[in-house]
């Protein structure tokens, strides 16, 4: 049998912290910029984890090899 694959797509956007946790960077920091305040694109520009469980669970599939 083949070996599994990661999602690329998934393996683009999540990294797994040490403890298991699924880190993401925060969504709407790539255009209409203008309008945001400096301090909501500075909050913008940290990273993540993930809350949902069902999510993770998903992500975590996607993104073993």
């Amino acid at each position: 049998m083949p070996k599994m694959k990661s999602h690329k797509g998934a393996r683009k956007r999540f990294k797994i912290t040490g403890s298991g946790k699924v880190k993401r960077m925060r969504a709407f920091k790539s255009h209409i910029l203008t309008k945001k305040s400096p301090k909501r694109k500075r909050n913008l520009r940290q990273s993540t984890t993930m809350q949902t469980n069902g999510e993770v669970k998903n992500i975590k599939r996607l993104l073993q090899a």
